[in-house]
């Protein structure tokens, strides 16, 4: 089982790699108007593609709504992150 995270020792805003986790690649500690939220995003072992190819745009184009709800989205820290 994977160790527990702990929330005050993160720094805001800062991705990190979780390799031990069983389904999500990265975790963030998202901080936005003065709160705080635990986000575990992107599927473990797979990868982005190159800016501009088919695959990109059709990540970017599937999930631009919830990119647009900002850092405290999963899908603003995969586009950032792994996108």
């Amino acid at each position: 089982m994977a160790k527990r995270l702990d929330k005050s020792k993160m720094k805001c805003n800062k991705p990190k790699s979780t390799p031990d986790h069983p389904t999500k690649s990265h975790v963030v500690k998202a901080c936005a108007d003065g709160k705080e939220k635990i986000i575990r995003f992107g599927q473990q072992g797979v990868k982005g593609s190159p800016k501009g190819s088919a695959r990109n745009k059709a990540f970017k184009a599937h999930h631009a709504k919830n990119i647009s709800k900002g850092k405290m989205s999963a899908a603003y820290w995969a586009d950032k992150v792994k996108w």
